[in-house]
C-alpha cells in the first residue's frame, strides 16, 4: 500500500471512530469511591453498572450504547465541582449524577448549569439541594429532609408524645436542615428544653461523638436523635452502645441504609428507629415485584443486598432512559420538559418528579431495626428493617407555598 492510500485508510478509521464514539451516550457518574460515604458510593456505582448492563442488553438509549464515566469526589464539594466540569468539557458526557453528600452534590449541580447539563442527586437529603439552591437543572431522586421528618415525627409524636428530645447533629447543610425538620415535626423547636449538640463534618472523631452523647445523657431526655450519616454515624452509634445509652432513650435517626445498618451490627441496631424510600426487603413486605426482582438481580450478580442508595442510582439511569426516548433527544432543555411533572413506577409505589423545585415525591417508610436473630437468619445476614409507618410523598413534601418561603428567606425568586 502506497503512502496516499496508508494516509487515506487511517482517515477513514478515524472517521469510523468518531462515528462509534458519537453513538454512544455518556453518563458521567461522580460519587465517592475514598472518604466517609464510601459505601454509600459503592453500592451506587454496582447498581449504576448493573443498570447501563441491563439497558444495552436491551438496545441502549435510541439504539445507542451507554457509557458510565466515572470520576471520585471522595466527599469533597470542591473535587465534586471540579469533577463535573471534566466530565462535561473533556469527556463529552450527555448528563452527570452521584453524589452521597447534600454539598456535594450542590456543588456539582450548579457546575453542571453553568454548562447546560442536567445533574441528577442521588442520595442528597439537604432540603437546600431542590429548595434555596434549587435551579432548572437539579433534579433530585431522593427524599430531602423535610419529607423524612414529616414521616418520622408523625410517628414519633405519637409513638412518644411529649418527651424530651436530645438532638446530636453534624455541622453542615443536611444536618441543620434535618434536625430544624425533625423539630417541625415533633413540636420540640424550643432548643432550651430539647438542647443539641454539634460534631464537626467532614472531620469528627471519636472524642467529639463522646462529648456529644456525654452531653445527652446528661440531659435526662427520653429520646436520642442522631442527625448522622455514613461512617459518622457508625461511630456514634457505636459509642452510644458502649455508654449505655441504648438502655435509657429510644435511639432514632433521620436516616439509615442497609449499609450503615450492616456496620453498626445487629446487636446495636436493636429496635432503632429510622426512614428510608426503600430497603430490599421492602418490596417483599409490601407485594412490589419490580423492587423484588431487582434485588435479586443485585444480589445474584454482586453476592451482597442492594440498599437505597443502590435503588436510588438505579432508578436514576433508568429514567435519564425513559426521558430522552420519550423526548426523542438528549437534548437539556427537551429532558427538563420531559422530566418536570413526570409520573413513573418503578421499584416501588408511583413516584413523580415535582415540576416546581424538581424534588421528586415518593412514599417514605419509618422502619424500626429488627432483633438480631432476625436479621442473621438471612443468608446474607441483611433482613434488618420492618415497615412500622409511612407517608405518601404528596403528603410528606412542602407545598408550594412552604417551598416559596424557603427560597424567599435564602432571596432567591419563587421559581427555579
Amino acid at each position: 500500500m502506497n503512502k496516499k492510500a496508508t494516509v487515506f485508510a487511517g482517515f477513514l478509521f478515524f472517521l469510523c471512530s468518531f462515528s462509534i464514539l458519537a453513538d454512544t451516550i455518556k453518563l458521567g457518574f461522580n460519587y465517592p469511591q475514598s472518604g466517609r460515604y464510601k459505601d454509600l458510593g459503592l453500592q451506587q456505582r454496582l447498581a449504576a453498572f448493573l443498570a447501563v448492563e441491563e439497558i444495552n442488553k436491551t438496545g441502549g438509549i435510541l439504539g445507542k450504547d451507554v457509557e458510565l464515566v466515572i470520576r471520585n469526589t471522595a466527599g469533597s464539594p470542591e473535587r465534586g465541582a471540579a469533577n463535573t466540569e471534566e466530565l462535561i468539557k473533556q469527556e463529552k458526557v450527555d448528563m452527570v449524577f452521584g453524589g452521597a453528600s447534600s454539598a456535594v452534590t450542590i456543588a456539582s449541580g450548579k457546575v453542571a448549569k453553568d454548562l447546560g447539563h442536567l445533574y441528577f442527586g442521588t442520595t442528597t437529603s439537604a432540603n437546600a439541594t431542590t429548595g434555596s439552591e434549587g435551579h432548572d437543572h437539579m433534579f433530585r431522586e431522593y427524599p430531602n429532609a423535610w419529607m423524612t421528618a414529616n414521616a418520622l415525627g408523625s410517628y414519633l409524636t405519637k409513638t412518644f408524645g411529649d418527651a424530651k428530645y436530645f438532638y446530636v447533629t453534624a455541622d453542615y447543610t443536611w444536618g441543620w436542615s434535618s434536625e430544624a425538620s425533625i423539630r417541625e415535626f415533633t413540636n420540640t423547636s424550643d432548643k432550651q428544653a430539647h438542647p443539641h449538640a454539634l460534631t464537626p463534618f467532614p472531620r469528627a472523631f471519636i472524642k467529639d461523638f463522646k462529648k456529644a452523647l456525654g452531653e445527652a445523657e446528661a440531659s435526662g431526655a427520653e429520646v436520642l436523635i442522631l442527625v448522622l450519616y455514613g461512617d459518622d454515624l457508625v461511630r456514634a452509634l457505636k459509642v452510644a452502645y458502649e455508654m449505655g445509652l441504648k438502655d435509657k432513650m429510644k435511639i432514632v435517626l433521620p436516616n439509615i441504609t442497609l449499609g450503615i445498618a450492616q456496620n453498626a451490627g445487629a446487636t446495636i441496631m436493636e429496635d432503632v428507629i429510622s426512614t428510608t424510600p426503600w430497603e430490599w426487603m421492602i418490596p417483599y413486605q409490601l407485594g412490589f415485584v419490580p423492587g423484588q426482582e431487582f434485588a435479586e438481580a443485585f444480589t445474584e450478580k454482586y453476592g451482597v443486598r442492594p440498599t437505597s442508595t443502590a435503588a436510588t442510582a438505579y432508578g436514576i439511569v433508568y429514567q435519564y432512559k425513559d426521558a430522552v426516548e420519550r423526548a426523542g433527544t438528549t437534548n437539556t432543555q427537551d429532558l427538563i420538559k420531559a422530566l418536570e411533572g413526570h409520573e413513573f413506577t418503578l421499584l416501588k409505589d408511583v413516584q413523580q418528579w415535582r415540576a416546581f423545585d424538581h424534588q421528586n415525591l415518593q412514599t417514605v417508610y419509618v422502619v424500626r431495626s429488627k432483633k438480631r436473630e432476625n436479621v442473621l437468619s438471612d443468608p446474607l445476614r441483611s433482613d434488618f428493617f420492618e415497615v412500622v409507618g409511612s407517608l405518601e410523598g404528596e403528603k410528606a413534601a412542602q407545598t408550594l407555598a412552604q417551598w416559596k418561603a424557603e427560597r424567599a428567606a435564602a432571596n432567591k425568586p419563587p421559581h427555579l
